[in-house]
């Protein structure tokens, strides 16, 4: 049994996703599974894929499913990985040619059952770190604790233990295609702490047709998906007044576009709900007027 899967969602990706294959035949260390979740392409991903696995140069797994997206696609991986390990490259992006040794030799040395898995860095080509590099003082923390206390800025990559990535479902919503990835990695945070590996483990290039940039589209199309994310953070029992108040401003603002006329009544704190319902109106209006300028 391989010790990690390295997992991509992708659709209709085929044009760019030889550049994650390449990445990974390139590992100095292949205890790795790929395991590529095809989320309903109509390209030629199934194609290029059944290629790649007569290759035989990695152990490559392919699953095609309806499109559901990002986060039903992370839903499958999780249900089909059975590795100790797992981490999310995504379509887009590939790993440096040290990536896996780095990862595993991090869980060699300090992974036990006392700690979720590890957190490392991405990069963009050029090298430079995306954001800040960790906090070089800690060896283990939540990944919240790194943005709101430690001032970590930008992506960062996580690898997991697969046994904890099976909990705590996305939940997909009719029609939409988008819930906040952290929303699981926020309820771990309640249990564990991730080990620090202060290294590149992997390269992001951010594509036009990439979630990252096409978020102002993605709140207007898939308001339920985010204001369950919205008011699944504004449960957590170790966030600040002023994180749960920024929440629920995004909260009202994703209710107005799903036309919720319930959501004070589902709301876990229905008196900041109130407070935040002006600059949750406001939000609205802004995120409208931005999607409907960019179309």
């Amino acid at each position: 049994m391989k010790t990690l899967t390295i997992f991509t969602p992708s659709y209709n990706r085929a044009y760019c996703l030889n550049q994650c294959y390449e990445s990974l035949t390139n590992q100095s260390n292949k205890d790795f599974i790929w395991l590529i979740i095809d989320d309903g392409s109509t390209d030629f991903t199934k194609e290029l894929v059944d290629e790649w696995i007569k290759e035989e140069k990695i152990e490559i797994q392919y699953h095609f499913q309806e499109n559901q997206g990002m986060h039903g696609a992370h839903n499958t991986a999780y249900d089909l990985i059975a590795t100790e390990l797992n981490v999310c490259i995504d379509s887009d992006d590939w790993m440096p040619a040290d990536a896996v040794e780095k990862i595993l030799g991090c869980w060699e040395k300090f992974g036990s059952d006392e700690v979720s898995g590890l957190v490392g860095l991405d990069s963009f080509q050029d090298g430079k770190v995306i954001g800040t590099p960790l906090p070089s003082h800690l060896k283990q923390s939540t990944l919240f604790d790194l943005y709101a206390r430690h001032g970590v800025k930008g992506d960062k990559k996580l690898v997991y233990r697969s046994d904890l990535t099976k909990r705590h479902p996305y939940p997909l919503f009719e029609g939409e295609k988008y819930v906040g990835l952290a929303y699981k990695y926020y309820l771990l945070d309640q249990d564990f702490e991730l080990l620090i590996l202060n290294e590149v483990i992997c390269t992001v290039e951010y594509l036009p047709d990439g979630s990252s940039r096409n978020m102002f589209n993605q709140y207007v199309k898939n308001p339920l998906g985010f204001a369950f994310y919205r008011r699944e953070l504004m449960k957590l029992p170790f966030v600040s007044a002023a994180f749960k108040f920024r929440q629920a401003i995004h909260y009202v603002s994703s209710s107005m576009m799903s036309r919720n006329k319930d959501f004070l009544k589902e709301s876990p704190d229905p008196v900041l709900t109130i407070l935040a319902i002006p600059l949750g109106a406001l939000l609205y209006l802004y995120i409208s007027a931005k999607s409907t300028a960019a179309l």
